[in-house]
């Protein structure tokens, strides 16, 4: 059930995934292991959906082109739904966290924290 979900989600996302989106999913799946099974694959495209949609916006560099803005907005948001409905509270928390403080570096003109290390130690507040 859960990967029709999933699947459900990349279809929409079908150009994205063969941009680095599949990759990032890969390496988050190694960091839910310790969630219930059917949370998993939401749980790993959630955080892959926000490193995506976080280059797509070109945080901390030169903003996107309206096409990539939008696609990365629809990435956050998707990815927040998919937090909502399959993360426990303290992790959809570390995950703001990990946002604001990519986002803080950004504004101050400071190199951003690795992305994919800042979510996957988001997934370890459970």
């Amino acid at each position: 059930m859960a990967l029709q979900v999933v699947e459900r989600d990349l279809e929409r996302l079908h150009g994205l995934w063969e941009d680095g989106l599949s990759e990032a999913y890969r390496s988050y799946l190694e960091a839910v292991g310790g969630f219930e099974p059917s949370a998993q694959p939401r749980l790993a495209l959630a955080a892959a959906l926000i490193e995506v949609g976080i280059r797509l916006q070109g945080l901390g560099g030169r903003a996107g082109a309206p096409p990539s803005l939008l696609m990365g907005d629809l990435c956050l948001a998707r990815s927040s739904r998919l937090l909502a409905d399959a993360a426990p509270l303290s992790v959809q928390v570390a995950f703001a966290r990990a946002i604001e403080e990519m986002s803080s570096a950004a504004a101050a003109g400071q190199d951003a924290p690795d992305t994919r290390d800042l979510l996957r130690r988001a997934f370890e507040a459970r």
